[in-house]
């Protein structure tokens, strides 16, 4: 590859000097001299016409200085390109995630993800942990995240966040003014929860049943905004995930119910089918998954 001389001898035109181009290339002027040599040998012709006060190119100089600056670029352009390939991420994304982690932590992990791969395209489906799960299984997205389990077999499962859920009630409500509540101050209460699926419905389901507490009634809506503003007018407590009330509880909508359990811990994870191949784009996903 003639890169170099035809560099070499560029700049020699362009400077007019072979003293010049070898300041301005950094390389001694023999090496100068040498690349001049070597390309005059390969086209078997004189580059350019020498005397101790001019240098003139002459006309197959003229010839091979526009066909050098055209080869220069393409060699340019194609390292570029190949590094491109190598080191620029692009590509799609499928992404599904459940309500909770689709509405309040996934955002900030894209805004990251664009910050750092702005050329990945990203389509996002919401919905519950089970429809989630199912849309996964069947191939339709990359990777799933969930808030609540899967006994799926046909997926991995790992996790990637911890989470707290808390119980909420309108801030005008009798218990939300107690420092401490006992769960049995909890029986008889309406309540409002997200549809069967729901990783947060499943923790509420547990909540009441490991408790024995008794429902008064129970409102179902399948959105933690429709929710929390259920709870807001009044129709009842929830238990909903504290990433998705705390700005609710800083603007006094929303109260946290200090009742006298053990904090209600569980863990977002994420699934991808086993029998799947990972694709780039999904691995540094993945990869900026677990440094949370």
């Amino acid at each position: 590859m003639y890169y170099d001389a035809l560099k070499t001898f560029v700049t020699v035109v362009e400077e007019k000097s072979f003293t010049k181009a070898a300041e301005k290339l950094l390389i001694s002027q023999p090496s100068v001299s040498v690349h001049i040599k070597n390309l005059e040998k390969e086209f078997q012709t004189s580059l350019f016409l020498r005397s101790p006060k001019l240098l003139k190119i002459t006309p197959s100089g003229e010839i091979l200085y526009d066909r050098a600056k055209q080869m220069i670029q393409i060699y340019e352009h194609t390292k570029r390109d190949i590094y491109e390939h190598h080191h620029l991420v692009k590509g799609s994304l499928t992404i599904g995630a459940s309500f909770t982690i689709g509405e309040y932590v996934l955002p900030s992990l894209l805004a990251e993800l664009r910050k750092q791969y702005p050329d990945i395209n990203v389509n996002v489906t919401i919905g519950n942990t089970k429809e989630i799960a199912q849309l996964v299984r069947h191939f339709k997205l990359d990777v799933g995240l969930i808030e609540g389990q899967t006994d799926d077999h046909e997926l991995h499962i790992e996790p990637f966040m911890d989470d707290e859920l808390v119980i909420v009630s309108p801030v005008a409500h009798p218990l939300a003014n107690k420092k401490q509540i006992q769960i049995d101050d909890l029986q008889n209460e309406m309540w409002v929860a997200r549809e069967k699926g729901s990783g947060t419905r499943e923790y509420l389901d547990l909540v009441i049943q490991s408790n024995g507490l008794k429902m008064k009634s129970m409102l179902t809506i399948s959105s933690n905004q429709g929710v929390k503003e259920a709870v807001m007018q009044n129709l009842g407590l929830s238990v909903l995930s504290i990433s998705s009330i705390k700005q609710d509880v800083e603007q006094n909508n929303l109260a946290i119910l200090q009742v006298d359990t053990d904090p209600f811990k569980r863990r977002f994870s994420y699934i991808y089918p086993l029998s799947s191949g990972h694709k780039k784009v999904v691995e540094l996903f993945l990869q900026l998954l677990t440094k949370r």
